[in-house]
Protein backbone atom coordinates (compact mmCIF):
# COMPACT_ATOMS: atom_id res chain seq x y z
CA UNK A 1 0.00 0.00 0.00
CA UNK A 2 2.73 2.42 -0.93
CA UNK A 3 4.10 4.37 2.01
CA UNK A 4 1.26 3.57 4.41
CA UNK A 5 2.65 2.33 7.76
CA UNK A 6 2.07 -1.35 8.43
CA UNK A 7 -0.21 -0.62 11.38
CA UNK A 8 -2.64 1.15 9.02
CA UNK A 9 -2.55 -1.38 6.17
CA UNK A 10 -5.69 -3.40 5.42
CA UNK A 11 -6.58 -6.23 3.03
CA UNK A 12 -9.42 -4.65 1.06
CA UNK A 13 -9.60 -6.89 -2.03
CA UNK A 14 -12.32 -9.52 -2.61
CA UNK A 15 -11.45 -12.85 -1.00
CA UNK A 16 -13.08 -16.09 -2.16
CA UNK A 17 -12.97 -19.44 -0.34
CA UNK A 18 -10.22 -21.60 -1.83
CA UNK A 19 -12.15 -24.87 -1.64
CA UNK A 20 -15.70 -23.84 -2.52
CA UNK A 21 -16.83 -22.79 -5.99
CA UNK A 22 -20.56 -23.45 -6.33
CA UNK A 23 -22.65 -23.06 -9.45
CA UNK A 24 -24.31 -19.65 -9.76
CA UNK A 25 -27.57 -18.88 -11.53
CA UNK A 26 -28.56 -15.32 -12.42
CA UNK A 27 -32.15 -14.10 -12.68
CA UNK A 28 -32.39 -10.93 -14.72
CA UNK A 29 -29.88 -10.07 -17.42
CA UNK A 30 -30.10 -6.32 -17.89
CA UNK A 31 -27.34 -3.76 -18.24
CA UNK A 32 -26.04 -4.03 -14.68
CA UNK A 33 -25.55 -7.79 -15.05
CA UNK A 34 -23.69 -7.49 -18.34
CA UNK A 35 -21.66 -4.47 -17.22
CA UNK A 36 -20.84 -5.52 -13.65
CA UNK A 37 -22.02 -8.93 -12.37
CA UNK A 38 -20.79 -11.07 -15.25
CA UNK A 39 -17.51 -9.17 -15.79
CA UNK A 40 -16.78 -9.56 -12.05
CA UNK A 41 -17.55 -13.27 -12.02
CA UNK A 42 -15.46 -13.85 -15.14
CA UNK A 43 -12.53 -11.86 -13.74
CA UNK A 44 -12.47 -13.93 -10.55
CA UNK A 45 -13.11 -17.29 -12.20
CA UNK A 46 -16.58 -18.03 -10.80
CA UNK A 47 -18.80 -20.63 -12.41
CA UNK A 48 -22.02 -19.16 -13.82
CA UNK A 49 -24.13 -22.19 -14.70
CA UNK A 50 -26.81 -20.15 -16.40
CA UNK A 51 -29.01 -17.08 -16.67
CA UNK A 52 -32.69 -16.37 -17.19
CA UNK A 53 -34.53 -13.23 -18.23
CA UNK A 54 -38.19 -12.72 -19.14
CA UNK A 55 -36.91 -10.98 -22.28
CA UNK A 56 -34.94 -13.59 -24.25
CA UNK A 57 -33.06 -10.92 -26.20
CA UNK A 58 -31.51 -9.68 -22.95
CA UNK A 59 -29.43 -12.85 -22.70
CA UNK A 60 -27.95 -12.65 -26.19
CA UNK A 61 -24.17 -12.99 -26.24
CA UNK A 62 -23.65 -13.91 -22.58
CA UNK A 63 -22.43 -17.42 -23.39
CA UNK A 64 -19.85 -16.20 -25.90
CA UNK A 65 -18.75 -13.11 -23.97
CA UNK A 66 -18.73 -14.30 -20.37
CA UNK A 67 -18.52 -18.09 -20.54
CA UNK A 68 -22.00 -18.63 -19.12
CA UNK A 69 -22.83 -22.31 -19.59
CA UNK A 70 -26.46 -21.99 -20.65
CA UNK A 71 -29.53 -19.78 -20.99
CA UNK A 72 -32.68 -21.14 -19.35
CA UNK A 73 -36.07 -21.05 -21.03
CA UNK A 74 -37.90 -20.48 -17.76
CA UNK A 75 -37.41 -19.43 -14.16
CA UNK A 76 -38.58 -22.86 -13.07
CA UNK A 77 -35.85 -24.56 -15.11
CA UNK A 78 -33.15 -22.44 -13.48
CA UNK A 79 -34.42 -23.02 -9.94
CA UNK A 80 -34.81 -26.76 -10.54
CA UNK A 81 -31.22 -27.23 -11.71
CA UNK A 82 -29.22 -29.02 -8.96
CA UNK A 83 -25.99 -27.61 -10.42
CA UNK A 84 -27.02 -24.19 -9.09
CA UNK A 85 -26.44 -23.61 -5.38
CA UNK A 86 -26.48 -19.79 -5.36
CA UNK A 87 -28.96 -17.53 -7.13
CA UNK A 88 -28.09 -13.93 -7.98
CA UNK A 89 -31.33 -11.94 -8.37
CA UNK A 90 -30.79 -8.79 -10.41
CA UNK A 91 -34.26 -7.58 -11.32
CA UNK A 92 -36.05 -4.32 -10.56
CA UNK A 93 -37.45 -3.90 -7.01
CA UNK A 94 -41.10 -4.84 -7.61
CA UNK A 95 -40.27 -8.40 -8.68
CA UNK A 96 -37.68 -9.25 -6.02
CA UNK A 97 -39.93 -10.33 -3.14
CA UNK A 98 -41.60 -13.09 -5.15
CA UNK A 99 -38.35 -14.20 -6.80
CA UNK A 100 -36.43 -14.40 -3.52
CA UNK A 101 -39.24 -16.46 -2.00
CA UNK A 102 -39.15 -18.87 -4.93
CA UNK A 103 -35.37 -19.20 -4.80
CA UNK A 104 -35.44 -19.94 -1.06
CA UNK A 105 -38.24 -22.46 -1.59
CA UNK A 106 -35.98 -24.14 -4.15
CA UNK A 107 -33.26 -24.48 -1.50
CA UNK A 108 -30.88 -21.91 -2.99
CA UNK A 109 -28.68 -19.39 -1.21
CA UNK A 110 -29.54 -15.92 -2.52
CA UNK A 111 -27.72 -12.71 -3.37
CA UNK A 112 -30.42 -10.10 -3.96
CA UNK A 113 -29.99 -6.83 -5.77
CA UNK A 114 -30.51 -3.77 -3.60
CA UNK A 115 -32.80 -2.47 -2.18
CA UNK A 116 -33.89 -5.79 -0.71
CA UNK A 117 -37.64 -5.02 -0.69
CA UNK A 118 -40.24 -2.33 -1.18
CA UNK A 119 -41.22 -2.41 2.50
CA UNK A 120 -39.52 -3.26 5.76
CA UNK A 121 -42.23 -5.82 6.47
CA UNK A 122 -41.43 -7.73 3.27
CA UNK A 123 -37.71 -7.61 4.04
CA UNK A 124 -38.26 -9.02 7.53
CA UNK A 125 -40.38 -11.83 6.08
CA UNK A 126 -37.52 -12.77 3.76
CA UNK A 127 -34.99 -12.71 6.60
CA UNK A 128 -37.23 -14.95 8.70
CA UNK A 129 -37.79 -17.38 5.85
CA UNK A 130 -34.08 -17.70 5.06
CA UNK A 131 -33.29 -18.33 8.72
CA UNK A 132 -36.05 -20.94 8.97
CA UNK A 133 -34.70 -22.76 5.91
CA UNK A 134 -31.09 -22.39 7.12
CA UNK A 135 -30.11 -20.65 3.89
CA UNK A 136 -27.94 -17.58 3.39
CA UNK A 137 -29.69 -14.45 2.13
CA UNK A 138 -27.36 -11.56 1.29
CA UNK A 139 -27.96 -8.16 -0.29
CA UNK A 140 -25.79 -6.99 -3.17
CA UNK A 141 -24.59 -3.83 -1.43
CA UNK A 142 -21.54 -4.01 -3.66
CA UNK A 143 -20.45 -0.51 -2.66
CA UNK A 144 -19.21 -2.00 0.62
CA UNK A 145 -16.37 -3.47 -1.46
CA UNK A 146 -15.60 -0.39 -3.56
CA UNK A 147 -11.86 -0.08 -2.77
CA UNK A 148 -11.90 3.36 -1.06
CA UNK A 149 -15.00 2.52 0.98
CA UNK A 150 -13.64 -0.91 1.88
CA UNK A 151 -10.37 0.59 3.12
CA UNK A 152 -12.34 3.09 5.20
CA UNK A 153 -14.55 0.37 6.68
CA UNK A 154 -11.60 -1.79 7.69
CA UNK A 155 -9.77 1.17 9.25
CA UNK A 156 -12.87 1.99 11.29
CA UNK A 157 -13.26 -1.63 12.37
CA UNK A 158 -9.60 -1.62 13.50
CA UNK A 159 -10.33 1.45 15.63
CA UNK A 160 -7.77 3.59 13.79
CA UNK A 161 -9.84 6.81 13.97
CA UNK A 162 -11.63 5.94 17.20
CA UNK A 163 -15.33 6.60 17.62
CA UNK A 164 -16.92 7.83 14.38
CA UNK A 165 -18.56 11.19 15.08
CA UNK A 166 -19.78 12.28 11.66
CA UNK A 167 -20.10 11.02 8.07
CA UNK A 168 -20.58 13.31 5.06
CA UNK A 169 -21.13 12.42 1.39
CA UNK A 170 -21.31 14.76 -1.60
CA UNK A 171 -21.64 13.52 -5.13
CA UNK A 172 -21.94 15.45 -8.34
CA UNK A 173 -23.65 13.31 -10.92
CA UNK A 174 -25.92 13.87 -13.89
CA UNK A 175 -29.01 11.66 -14.09
CA UNK A 176 -29.78 12.42 -17.73
CA UNK A 177 -29.23 8.72 -18.48
CA UNK A 178 -32.27 7.84 -16.34
CA UNK A 179 -34.87 9.59 -18.53
CA UNK A 180 -36.89 7.13 -20.59
CA UNK A 181 -35.63 4.05 -18.72
CA UNK A 182 -37.29 1.83 -16.12
CA UNK A 183 -35.30 3.67 -13.46
CA UNK A 184 -37.33 6.79 -14.24
CA UNK A 185 -40.42 4.88 -13.11
CA UNK A 186 -39.01 4.05 -9.66
CA UNK A 187 -40.56 6.25 -7.00
CA UNK A 188 -37.89 8.28 -5.17
CA UNK A 189 -35.23 6.85 -7.51
CA UNK A 190 -32.41 9.16 -6.38
CA UNK A 191 -33.01 8.32 -2.70
CA UNK A 192 -34.39 4.79 -2.72
CA UNK A 193 -32.54 3.11 -5.57
CA UNK A 194 -29.33 5.09 -6.17
CA UNK A 195 -28.50 6.50 -2.75
CA UNK A 196 -29.21 3.23 -0.91
CA UNK A 197 -25.47 2.56 -1.39
CA UNK A 198 -24.54 5.77 0.45
CA UNK A 199 -27.12 5.15 3.16
CA UNK A 200 -25.86 1.59 3.57
CA UNK A 201 -22.16 2.48 3.84
CA UNK A 202 -23.06 5.22 6.32
CA UNK A 203 -24.92 2.61 8.37
CA UNK A 204 -21.74 0.46 8.29
CA UNK A 205 -19.43 3.28 9.36
CA UNK A 206 -21.83 4.29 12.15
CA UNK A 207 -22.10 0.68 13.34
CA UNK A 208 -23.88 0.41 16.69
CA UNK A 209 -25.64 3.75 16.28
CA UNK A 210 -29.25 4.24 15.18
CA UNK A 211 -30.58 7.63 14.00
CA UNK A 212 -33.22 9.41 16.05
CA UNK A 213 -34.58 11.39 13.12
CA UNK A 214 -34.29 11.37 9.35
CA UNK A 215 -34.92 14.39 7.13
CA UNK A 216 -34.78 14.35 3.34
CA UNK A 217 -35.72 16.41 0.32
CA UNK A 218 -35.92 15.57 -3.36
CA UNK A 219 -36.46 18.15 -6.08
CA UNK A 220 -36.46 18.63 -9.81
CA UNK A 221 -33.33 20.41 -10.94
CA UNK A 222 -33.56 23.44 -13.27
CA UNK A 223 -32.10 21.52 -16.22
CA UNK A 224 -34.29 18.40 -16.03
CA UNK A 225 -36.18 17.74 -19.28
CA UNK A 226 -39.95 17.96 -18.99
CA UNK A 227 -40.42 14.32 -19.92
CA UNK A 228 -38.23 13.09 -17.05
CA UNK A 229 -40.31 11.71 -14.19
CA UNK A 230 -38.16 11.22 -11.10
CA UNK A 231 -36.48 14.16 -9.30
CA UNK A 232 -32.72 14.36 -9.79
CA UNK A 233 -31.69 16.43 -6.77
CA UNK A 234 -31.76 15.15 -3.18
CA UNK A 235 -30.29 15.35 0.30
CA UNK A 236 -30.66 13.23 3.43
CA UNK A 237 -29.83 14.26 7.00
CA UNK A 238 -29.47 11.62 9.73
CA UNK A 239 -29.63 12.86 13.32
CA UNK A 240 -28.22 10.48 15.93
CA UNK A 241 -28.33 10.66 19.73
CA UNK A 242 -25.65 12.68 21.53
CA UNK A 243 -24.76 14.85 18.53
CA UNK A 244 -23.53 12.18 16.10
CA UNK A 245 -24.54 13.00 12.52
CA UNK A 246 -24.50 11.97 8.87
CA UNK A 247 -25.40 13.85 5.70
CA UNK A 248 -25.74 12.81 2.04
CA UNK A 249 -26.23 15.18 -0.88
CA UNK A 250 -26.55 14.28 -4.55
CA UNK A 251 -26.45 17.14 -7.04
CA UNK A 252 -28.09 15.21 -9.88
CA UNK A 253 -27.48 17.76 -12.65
CA UNK A 254 -23.73 18.37 -12.62
CA UNK A 255 -22.05 19.45 -15.84
CA UNK A 256 -18.53 18.13 -15.40
CA UNK A 257 -16.23 15.57 -16.95
CA UNK A 258 -14.78 14.81 -13.52
CA UNK A 259 -17.72 13.45 -11.58
CA UNK A 260 -16.89 12.54 -8.01
CA UNK A 261 -18.56 10.89 -5.04
CA UNK A 262 -16.65 12.38 -2.14
CA UNK A 263 -16.81 11.35 1.49
CA UNK A 264 -15.46 12.47 4.84
CA UNK A 265 -15.44 10.37 8.01
CA UNK A 266 -14.55 12.34 11.13
CA UNK A 267 -13.52 10.23 14.08
CA UNK A 268 -12.43 11.08 17.59
CA UNK A 269 -8.83 10.18 16.73
CA UNK A 270 -8.54 10.92 13.01
CA UNK A 271 -10.21 11.56 9.67
CA UNK A 272 -10.69 9.45 6.55
CA UNK A 273 -11.53 11.16 3.26
CA UNK A 274 -11.81 10.00 -0.32
CA UNK A 275 -13.99 9.44 -3.35
CA UNK A 276 -15.48 6.55 -5.33
CA UNK A 277 -16.71 5.89 -8.87
CA UNK A 278 -14.06 7.06 -11.27
CA UNK A 279 -12.28 9.49 -8.98
CA UNK A 280 -11.11 6.85 -6.54
CA UNK A 281 -8.81 7.70 -3.69
CA UNK A 282 -8.73 7.36 0.08
CA UNK A 283 -6.45 8.91 2.66
CA UNK A 284 -6.08 8.73 6.40
CA UNK A 285 -5.21 11.74 8.54
CA UNK A 286 -4.03 10.84 12.02
CA UNK A 287 -1.74 12.46 14.57
CA UNK A 288 -0.80 15.23 12.14
CA UNK A 289 0.26 12.84 9.35
CA UNK A 290 -1.43 12.01 6.04
CA UNK A 291 -1.41 8.54 4.50
CA UNK A 292 -2.73 8.09 0.95
CA UNK A 293 -3.49 4.55 -0.17
CA UNK A 294 -2.47 3.16 -3.55
CA UNK A 295 -5.57 1.31 -4.72
CA UNK A 296 -6.14 -1.52 -7.17
CA UNK A 297 -9.54 -2.33 -8.64
CA UNK A 298 -12.77 -0.37 -8.97
CA UNK A 299 -16.30 -0.52 -7.62
CA UNK A 300 -17.28 -1.81 -11.10
CA UNK A 301 -16.62 -4.74 -11.28
CA UNK A 302 -14.57 -5.56 -8.17
CA UNK A 303 -17.21 -4.39 -5.70
CA UNK A 304 -19.63 -6.87 -7.23
CA UNK A 305 -17.04 -9.61 -6.82
CA UNK A 306 -16.61 -8.65 -3.17
CA UNK A 307 -20.31 -8.94 -2.46
CA UNK A 308 -20.52 -12.43 -3.97
CA UNK A 309 -17.24 -13.45 -2.32
CA UNK A 310 -18.62 -12.61 1.11
CA UNK A 311 -21.76 -14.67 0.49
CA UNK A 312 -19.76 -17.69 -0.72
CA UNK A 313 -17.37 -17.40 2.23
CA UNK A 314 -20.30 -17.31 4.64
CA UNK A 315 -21.76 -20.47 3.10
CA UNK A 316 -18.42 -22.26 3.29
CA UNK A 317 -17.79 -21.13 6.88
CA UNK A 318 -21.44 -21.48 7.96
CA UNK A 319 -21.73 -17.96 9.35
CA UNK A 320 -23.78 -14.86 8.66
CA UNK A 321 -22.42 -12.82 5.75
CA UNK A 322 -21.42 -9.23 6.46
CA UNK A 323 -23.89 -8.17 3.75
CA UNK A 324 -26.67 -10.35 5.15
CA UNK A 325 -30.28 -9.30 4.71
CA UNK A 326 -30.49 -9.08 8.48
CA UNK A 327 -27.60 -6.59 8.64
CA UNK A 328 -29.16 -4.66 5.78
CA UNK A 329 -32.52 -4.13 7.50
CA UNK A 330 -31.36 -0.93 9.20
CA UNK A 331 -30.09 0.45 5.88
CA UNK A 332 -33.47 -0.23 4.28
CA UNK A 333 -35.32 1.30 7.22
CA UNK A 334 -33.16 4.42 7.01
CA UNK A 335 -33.75 4.85 3.28
CA UNK A 336 -37.50 4.27 3.64
CA UNK A 337 -37.59 6.91 6.38
CA UNK A 338 -35.81 9.28 3.99
CA UNK A 339 -38.43 8.59 1.31
CA UNK A 340 -41.21 9.26 3.80
CA UNK A 341 -39.60 12.53 4.85
CA UNK A 342 -39.16 13.60 1.22
CA UNK A 343 -42.86 13.03 0.63
CA UNK A 344 -43.58 15.67 3.28
CA UNK A 345 -40.94 18.17 2.08
CA UNK A 346 -38.37 17.33 4.72
CA UNK A 347 -40.52 16.72 7.78
CA UNK A 348 -38.50 14.76 10.40
CA UNK A 349 -39.33 11.05 10.45
CA UNK A 350 -38.52 8.54 13.19
CA UNK A 351 -37.44 5.06 12.14
CA UNK A 352 -40.34 3.42 13.95
CA UNK A 353 -42.70 5.26 11.59
CA UNK A 354 -41.61 2.89 8.81
CA UNK A 355 -41.76 -0.36 10.77
CA UNK A 356 -44.12 -1.89 8.20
Amino acid sequence: MGGVPEEFQVDYKPSFPADYSPGIGIIGCGGIVKNAHLPAYKKYGLRVVGVYDVLPQATEGVIETFGVERVYNSLEDLLADPAIEVVDIATHPAERFELINKALDAGKHVLSQKPLALTLSEAKQLVSKAEHKRLKLAVNQNGRWAPPWRVATLLIQKGVIGDVLSVTHLYDINYSWVTGTNFDLIKHFAIYDYSIHWVDITRCWMEGKVPNLVRAREYRTPVQPQDSLTPWGMWIDFEYPDGYSAFIRGIGCSQTSQEGHYFWIHGQEGTIRGSVLGSDYVELEKDGSYHKYELEGQWFPDGFAGSMAELLSSVREDREPYNSASHNLLSLQMVLAACKSAESSGKPVRLEEVEN
